[in-house]
């Protein structure tokens, strides 16, 4: 079998008469940029989230910058952030003018809570978890401490659209919060796409004209902005995926339960946790990331078989970017990426090439 990690081309091709035909309507009537189809998607998302405002943007990391533009952050001021993410999430703390701090991560692969209070001094005036791989962060603990030090709390969302904690949503914890429709996300687009999500009213309307070079609501330019619109196109298909995302959900929750059940003899795997496995989470699996011993030869192994691999971001957490200034020691998140590996896990692998994987990985371990 030849599988893919992510058969991009499907991304369009599967869903190509009904693109088409979205194309066709937003080209015909030349509503290229903020027009109706945005404005809806962005209510339609909203209400999905309960969230009481949305501002569609360009990308996942402008959503991020803008989030902590529009806080307002001052030289020296410090942001507590996960070394298991995206240099994206640090990047949006420096280009907003402050410093982002990693500290390690839990058993849970994601921000360890625990020890978010020993990282807060006086310059510190933010965190901003990253609910990662389609998971929900342990959100209590981390609003306890964001309330007990009267910290502004961001959340990256990028990975987690539908994730939910105590049955609320990822995204909607914090002040503000971003999510990615990258073509690759459970709902992605054709090509960069993003949103910031509030319930502050006060924020929003410097969001929304952050976005949109300061204009307010009624196209006045009321403060300095920039150009980061989610394009009209995008938001159209979008909000048409938006309308079936409970089945890619259902369906991304099947494929990591099958890849639980026959994997999870292998005591040379760790396994994210199942679908079942917490009543707190509900996981939508963008990812399904493991450790695994010997990784690099079996990722090896399963290429010879055909089966595309990934290690997320070079296989480094952002404090081994040496080059930036980082110098943190943080032996969890270390050890992980020595032994972290990617599954496919998309809309596309049927269960017949799960059971292809996953047979492949038991032969690596069994010779």
């Amino acid at each position: 079998m030849k599988i893919p990690f992510f058969d991009y081309p499907r991304h369009y091709l599967d869903q190509k008469d009904k693109i088409l035909e979205i194309v066709d309507d937003v080209c015909s009537r030349g509503a290229f940029i903020m027009q109706d189809d945005l404005f809806q998607f962005e209510k339609d998302l909203q209400t999905f989230l309960n969230a009481n405002y949305c501002v569609g943007v360009a990308n996942a990391t402008d959503g991020l910058e803008i989030c902590w533009q529009t806080i307002g952050l001052s030289d020296g001021d410090e942001v507590i952030v996960s070394s298991h993410t995206m240099l994206a999430t640090a990047s949006a703390i420096i280009m907003a003018g402050g410093k982002p701090v990693p500290i390690d991560i839990g058993d849970d692969n994601l921000i360890d809570a625990s020890l978010i209070e020993e990282a807060i001094n006086d310059k510190t005036v933010g965190i901003m978890p990253t609910q990662l791989n389609g998971r929900t962060c342990e959100m209590d603990q981390i609003l306890s401490i964001s309330e007990k030090y009267d910290l502004h709390l961001v959340e990256d969302a990028a990975q987690a659209l539908g994730s939910r904690y105590q049955n609320k949503c990822a995204g909607t914890f914090g002040v503000a919060s971003a999510f990615s429709f990258f073509p690759a996300k459970v709902l992605g687009c054709l090509g960069d796409g993003g949103a910031v999500v509030t319930n502050d009213e006060n924020l929003f309307e410097k969001i929304f004209q952050m976005r949109d070079h300061g204009r307010d609501l009624n196209g006045e330019v009321k403060s300095w902005g920039r150009n980061s619109r989610l394009d009209n196109l995008n938001a159209a298909i979008l909000k048409s995926n938006l309308e079936i995302y409970e089945k890619t959900i259902n369906r991304r929750r099947e494929v990591a339960s099958l890849y639980d059940d026959m994997l999870s003899g292998l005591d040379e795997l760790t396994l994210p946790p199942g679908p079942e496995q917490n009543n707190n989470n509900f996981d939508v699996y963008q990812n399904y990331e493991l450790k695994a011993d010997k990784r690099d030869s079996l990722r090896g192994y399963l290429k010879e078989n055909g089966i595309g691999t990934l290690i997320q971001w070079g296989g480094k957490g952002i404090h081994q970017f040496k080059n930036l200034g980082f110098n943190q020691k943080l032996p969890k998140t270390e050890e992980f990426f020595e032994r972290s590996i990617m599954l496919p896990m998309n809309m596309f692998v049927s269960n017949k090439e799960i059971e292809y994987i996953c047979n492949k990985i038991k032969n690596f371990y069994m010779t």
